[in-house]
């Protein structure tokens, strides 16, 4: 499933997320506080159980002021 172009927009995103939290210093308890989306899906979004919905990656993005996103040239 890796050669998906999905997949690779979504494990990228998981990386990037992953980043941000370090970076950011917080659990994903404090990101989940701060962003509204639930531990449980930000957990399986970085574990790459699920491919978050625009919603939740613009929610995520505005609690860490950083873009998630890869673009298209992953």
């Amino acid at each position: 499933m890796t050669d998906h172009h999905g997949a690779k927009v979504a494990q990228a995103l998981a990386l990037a997320l992953a980043l941000a939290l370090k970076n950011a210093g917080w659990s994903v308890a404090e990101l989940s506080r701060r962003s509204g989306v639930s531990r449980l899906t930000i957990a399986n979004v970085l574990a790459g159980k699920v491919w978050p919905d625009l919603l939740t990656v613009a929610n995520l993005e505005r609690a860490l002021d950083c873009d998630l996103w890869p673009g298209r040239g992953v």
